[in-house]
């Protein structure tokens, strides 16, 4: 009876004690889930204060924007706007020219404005404009005065040519324009300044020519009576660049990248006749690409010799060149010249065929296809052999 009622006490004692316990317990992750609760405060406070930071940093940075760039500044510019201009190619132009401070912004605010009706032309515009007189400006497209300097760049001209073509209308000598634009310091400011359009593989040791096939060919006009190379680069690059926003997405989908697309456009380009399909000659380069068949395209080998022959020679064949289609798989490291939009239209947009081989005949300049290499020798044989004899 003694030992029961002392099992009693002992059980009612170790109850007690595991009820203190629990309470102990309790408090304890009562205090932790407090400590926790104003740590997570602590850090939702914090992140909703980084948002609202954000937004009124961002809110006041495009306020900003809005606003002239120099609203004391009321100095005129002659700005030029190609025809043809994006809203993109505009806002870069205005902020190339310091009229605006941002291009984006530019691009949203006339988007959102619904802004239409952009003209080309040149523009007088001073810093202490806003946007809206801006805009107001360009819809104008009053042509102030005759340009003091004007060229045009043929299709297919290889950087050599161009320079001495904007040599011989600047007055710049052409020595100094090919030091400057063969300058790696000069490149790596323009890859800096164009960094969407200027591929870093420019300034791979196998380049030839950084800016070859860049120099969009096109016509150009100047209002300054002597441009400088800064100038005349500038307007190039951003003709090229307004050309190349317009095939973006198409350019993302492909295979090739868009330094290796005006490669393949400069192939194309230079092996293109008034007569010839470019979408098919295109087609066969891809379709060579796709076996690791040689591009075995002439132009290149008279690139990689620095020369302009009507007709290309077993021994010209040769060469030991990087550029040489003949000896090299795949593309060569740049393109070999400029090339326009039609050549780089279809270097993007191949033509869907089994054709492995093609060739202009000599004296019509209609370009044949063919699958086999046996096709291609008849075809050969009947229009070019034939009538070289």
């Amino acid at each position: 009876m003694f030992e029961r009622v002392m099992d009693q006490l002992t059980d009612q004692k170790d109850k007690k004690i595991n009820k203190d316990d629990i309470y102990k317990k309790l408090l304890v992750k009562s205090d932790e889930a407090k400590t926790i609760r104003k740590i997570v405060g602590i850090i939702c406070l914090t992140i909703i204060l980084i948002i609202a930071g954000g937004i009124l940093a961002t809110y006041i940075y495009i306020q900003s924007a809005l606003k002239p760039v120099e609203p004391k500044n009321t100095k005129t510019k002659n700005v030029e706007i190609p025809i043809g201009s994006t809203v993109s190619t505009i806002g870069t132009i205005l902020e190339e020219d310091g009229m605006i401070k941002n291009k984006l912004i530019f691009k949203y605010y006339v988007k959102l404005n619904n802004e239409t009706g952009f003209q080309a032309g040149t523009y007088k515009l001073s810093p202490s404009m806003n946007l809206k007189q801006i805009i107001t400006q360009l819809k104008t497209g009053t042509v102030l005065k005759k340009a003091t300097v004007k060229f045009t760049i043929p299709e297919g001209l290889q950087l050599s040519q161009i320079t001495a073509i904007i040599a011989k209308h600047s007055g710049i000598d052409k020595k100094e324009i090919d030091k400057k634009l063969d300058d790696p310091k000069y490149i790596k400011k323009l890859i800096k300044k164009y960094p969407l359009l200027i591929s870093k593989k420019v300034l791979k040791k196998d380049v030839l020519h950084p800016l070859e096939g860049y120099l969009f060919p096109a016509t150009y006009s100047f209002y300054d009576k002597k441009p400088s190379i800064d100038q005349i680069v500038n307007k190039m690059l951003i003709k090229t660049n307004s050309v190349m926003e317009k095939y973006k997405e198409q350019i993302q989908k492909s295979n090739l990248d868009q330094y290796e697309i005006l490669t393949m456009a400069s192939l194309i380009e230079e092996e293109a006749t008034e007569k010839a399909d470019r979408h098919k000659i295109s087609s066969v380069f891809y379709n060579r690409m796709k076996v690791n068949m040689p591009l075995q395209t002439d132009p290149t080998v008279l690139y990689s010799l620095g020369k302009h022959k009507k007709q290309v020679t077993y021994d010209d064949l040769k060469v030991n060149s990087p550029y040489n289609t003949y000896k090299i798989q795949g593309l060569p490291p740049s393109p070999i010249a400029s090339a326009g939009e039609m050549s780089i239209e279809a270097a993007i947009n191949p033509a869907k065929t089994d054709y492995l081989y093609f060739l202009a005949a000599t004296k019509t300049g209609t370009v044949y296809y063919s699958k086999t290499l046996a096709e291609h020798n008849r075809l050969k044989e009947k229009y070019i052999t034939s009538s070289q004899k």
